[in-house]
Formats: structure tokens, C-alpha cells, sequence
């Protein structure tokens, strides 16, 4: 006997295919899915602030700390413990200045706790050091500033290469610039090979954006920009894609290992023509307004955070990050082990 087709399921005289054939059963779907997001894909951000003897909240990042020195290493050891292959490190220092010295000091905060998490993590983890210089000057901008306040680009990368080298020496698998000037990997990549640290990778924040999501962060890290200012000067104006094009192709060629595009979600159609154009991997900063908004709207029961969270970071592997920078991350990857 013929079977008689479902109403809709065919047409001009042959079966339609029927897409849902796919999507019935876990297991299907597991088996069909284009896109896998894994623990290896993740990186977490982490803070240690100086002068602290235990970790202190952040309240605008929940589930996140500025960490003591003791309690950044009891963290990363849970991470590299979930599978998590990396962290990337972010300094509150005691004090600030108009050169943001603290960042390449040999006993500043990032440098002593990147010998430490060396000491206690071996390489059983990439520790990434972001390189910029607003979390140690005293203005907030991420360089020196000339008379009139505006940066001074090539004075600030003279200042960008002792930190380079100060982080290689602590023990930094990969130098992260994210301060946007002019030159800055070339800069980086020469200092770095001068002194003999050929091995140490450069994560270039590539395409960072002028972004409204950065509050949560600047929170973190105790950073506020003097005199009501802004970085619109030299971060990208969220307006231009072709512009961030030509941003990555400028980094790659003074060479950088890794580029990244910073935020993540607003900006799929830069990462997604980013990652069909070069042949280094692409990272993405899931920022921390991006988490913050999940746990907020969470936190009121109008989401479920969890199952958003997840969406938030395939998104971004679909459109083409081979890398993850995300608070999420430890969540993540328990969620997986589990």
C-alpha cells in the first residue's frame, strides 16, 4: 500500500526534504552539528591586584575577583584542572603614574605573578599577559600622553617594548598588545627578538573596538579616564569593518602570531571576514559586558543564562574564532566535564 505524504512535505510531484529528519533525537542533532565549541577553545581572563591578601569580588562581574597572588594560583590550577588551556593576566597595581611604570617593573604585579603561576602551573597552561599601559597610569589612556592629552604613538611603543620584555622574562608564553597604536607589534616583535625571547608569541588585539561594553572590565581593573576623556582617538570606530581589515593585515605583517577582534558579539561580520582572510588563528574577546548583561538579565529570571551563555560562544566559533576569551570560561568547561 502507498503511503500517503504528510500535507506540505511535497511538491511538483516529488518529496520535499524534510529538514527536521535531523533535529529529532539528541544524538542526531550531536551527530549533524557544524559547529563544536570545546574546552580547548577557551581562554580565561583573570585578575591579580597587589597589596591583597585574599581575593576580593568584583561586584559588576559576578563569580569574578581581583585575586592575591595565593588565590590567582589556586584559581589557575582549577582552570588547567577543568581542562581550560589558557588564562590571560590583567594587573591592578598599589600605585599609578604618568608613564604607567608598573608595567614593565621587574617586581610589578603581573610580572610577579607570572613567575609564580610558572612555578606552580610548569607548562600545563599558556599564560597569556595582556600589554597595554591604563591599568598603571595615573590618566587611564593606554600610552603617554603629550601637553594637549593626546598619545604620543611612538613614545608609547618605546614603553610597550620594556614591558614585552619585562613579561617574557617573568615567564609569559604570549604577549597580548591591546592598546592600538600605530606599530605596536613590530615594535613588540623586535624588542622581543633582540633580547633572545624568539619564542614568545604575540596575541595582537587586532580590531578593538571603541566599545560601550568595556564597564564591567575598567571596573575590574580600577581604571578611570581622566577628565571624562575617551579612547575614540585610537580604538576602532565601531562604524568600519573594511577599516579592521586593513588593522589585521597591518599586524600580521609586522608579525603577529594570532590576531583578535575585541568584543565579540557586535562584531560576527568583522570576525567571520577576518577568519576567511588570514592564516594565523583568530581569537575573539567575549568582553565583559557581554557576560555581565547574561548575568544580569539571569539574575532576574528573564533568560536562562546558561543556555545563553553557550549560544553567546558558538555564535562565535561559527563565525570563524578558533579562540575564546571569555568569563565564562570555568563555568564552561565545569558544565562540560560534567
Amino acid at each position: 500500500m502507498e503511503a500517503t505524504p504528510e500535507p506540505g512535505i511535497s511538491g511538483a510531484g516529488f518529496p520535499v526534504r524534510r529538514m527536521r529528519r535531523l533535529r529529532r533525537t539528541p544524538a542526531l542533532r550531536r551527530l549533524v552539528a557544524e559547529t563544536s565549541l570545546g574546552v580547548d577553545d577557551l581562554v580565561a581572563p583573570l585578575f591579580v591586584r597587589a597589596g591583597i591578601s585574599d581575593r576580593v569580588p568584583i561586584s559588576s562581574l559576578p563569580g569574578h575577583f581581583q585575586h592575591s597572588s595565593s588565590s590567582l594560583v589556586v584559581e589557575a590550577k582549577r582552570l588547567a584542572s577543568l581542562g581550560v588551556p589558557g588564562i590571560v593576566l590583567f594587573g591592578v597595581p598599589d600605585e599609578k603614574d604618568a608613564v604607567g611604570s608598573g608595567a614593565w617593573d621587574p617586581d610589578g604585579v603581573v610580572q610577579v605573578a607570572l613567575s609564580e603561576l610558572r612555578s606552580a602551573l610548569g607548562d600545563t597552561m599558556v599564560l597569556i599577559a595582556d600589554l597595554c599601559l591604563d591599568e598603571y597610569t595615573d590618566h587611564g589612556h593606554c600610552g603617554v600622553l603629550r601637553a594637549d592629552g593626546t598619545v604620543d604613538n611612538d613614545a608609547t611603543l618605546e614603553l610597550y617594548q620594556r614591558v614585552a620584555l619585562a613579561q617574557a622574562v617573568a615567564g609569559a608564553d604570549v604577549v597580548a598588545p591591546s592598546g592600538m597604536m600605530d606599530g605596536q607589534v613590530g615594535a613588540i616583535r623586535t624588542a622581543l627578538d633582540g633580547a633572545g625571547h624568539i619564542d614568545v608569541a604575540v596575541l595582537a588585539y587586532a580590531a578593538k573596538f571603541a566599545s560601550g561594553l568595556y564597564g564591567p572590565f575598567r571596573d575590574a581593573v580600577d581604571v578611570t579616564i581622566t577628565g571624562g576623556g575617551d579612547r575614540l582617538g585610537y580604538q576602532q570606530d565601531p562604524r568600519n569593518g573594511r577599516e579592521a581589515l586593513t588593522e589585521v593585515a597591518l599586524d600580521i605583517a609586522e608579525g603577529a602570531d594570532m590576531v583578535m577582534v575585541k568584543p565579540a558579539l557586535a562584531y560576527l561580520d568583522v570576525i567571520a571576514a577576518v577568519a576567511q582572510r588570514v592564516d594565523v588563528p583568530v581569537a575573539a574577546y567575549h568582553v565583559s559586558g557581554e557576560y555581565s548583561m547574561v548575568k544580569a538579565a539571569a539574575e532576574r529570571g528573564w533568560i536562562d543564562g546558561d543556555a545563553v551563555a553557550l549560544e553567546h560562544l558558538i555564535a562565535l566559533k561559527r563565525a570563524g574564532a578558533n579562540i575564546i576569551l571569555t568569563y565564562f570560561a570555568g563555568e564552561v568547561a565545569e558544565a562540560m566535564r560534567d
